[in-house]
């Protein structure tokens, strides 16, 4: 299902995510690229006034990018709307579902209430999105045409949209980012090994080259040590090996959905399956944090 058919809320909060992501890994790029730069310019001293301006000024810029980073903690709000916008999405299908808390009672509105003061209540909880949501959806719908939809459709219809949608675009999703950060490891790792080496033939070409001034060796060994960081921080291995163990587990509960004869089989199945997702992201967030 296309996010635009989620709540108004859970587009806001997962727009919120996708920003301070993104503010969250610019910063700690210019960082590592201002401390890089400090590194190459000490290759270099000339007898100029203006050049140590300049060189003083490079290094105070990290300085009071890690301070605006370390105040703002867009790390913080990244985690949190991510949280936010999982637990809402986790709850519409529930409610297209029409699995607990949302099941069908005698009157149609009563579940429309229940699913309407959920989000009112995640939205007091969670004021901080406001800051740094996408003002462009809070006119849209918090529940949709297309939620109504499904949710009016029989037990076999909304199974199967339930397997398509939800159970198989998210063991997908799951085994797509395995691979992903299996290969981001692995081309992380090949160019470190690769400038380790040329910084280890920066220090013994100076035996051969006595005469030459000029070695990259301390940018290299600053362009290493921002490599490791950056592996540590985006934990590619620790990620692949939590998504392919989801991944398989989504597998197992897949095959729970032939078994499911009736409304409450189904509602059953629909908060194993939810429990399962929102439980590896839950795990997720903790690491980070």
């Amino acid at each position: 299902m296309d996010n635009d058919q989620y709540p108004a809320l859970y587009i806001s909060a997962s727009a919120a995510s996708a920003l301070a992501q993104r503010s969250y890994f610019n910063l700690l790029k210019w960082e590592y690229s201002f401390l890089i730069m400090t590194a190459a310019l000490a290759m270099v001293s000339l007898n100029s006034s203006t050049y140590y301006i300049i060189y003083a000024l490079i290094f105070i810029a990290p300085i009071l990018l890690l301070l605006h980073r370390s105040s703002s903690k867009p790390e913080q709000a990244w985690y949190k709307c991510r949280a936010l916008a999982e637990s809402i999405k986790t709850s519409s299908w529930r409610y297209m579902m029409r699995a607990e808390p949302f099941e069908d009672t005698e009157s149609p509105a009563i579940p429309k209430s229940n699913f309407r003061n959920f989000l009112a209540e995640i939205l007091r909880a969670n004021k901080h999105i406001g800051e740094s949501t996408d003002n462009l959806s809070a006119d849209n719908h918090q529940i949709t045409e297309r939620m109504n939809t499904i949710r009016g459709l029989s037990l076999n219809e909304r199974k199967g949209i339930y397997l398509e949608q939800r159970i198989k675009n998210q063991r997908s999703w799951y085994s797509n980012k395995v691979n992903y950060n299996k290969k981001c490891h692995r081309i992380w790792l090949v160019v470190c090994l690769i400038v380790y080496i040329l910084a280890i033939s920066s220090v013994l070409l100076r035996i051969v080259f006595p005469e030459w001034l000029y070695w990259p060796t301390e940018p290299l060994i600053v362009i290493a040590s921002a490599i490791l960081g950056w592996m540590q921080i985006k934990k590619f291995n620790e990620l692949a090996a939590s998504y392919f163990l989801t991944a398989h587990e989504i597998g197992i509960i897949q095959g729970g959905i032939d078994e499911v004869q009736n409304e409450q089989d189904f509602s059953d199945f629909i908060n194993e399956a939810e429990l399962a997702f929102s439980r590896e992201h839950t795990q997720w967030v903790a690491r980070k944090d």
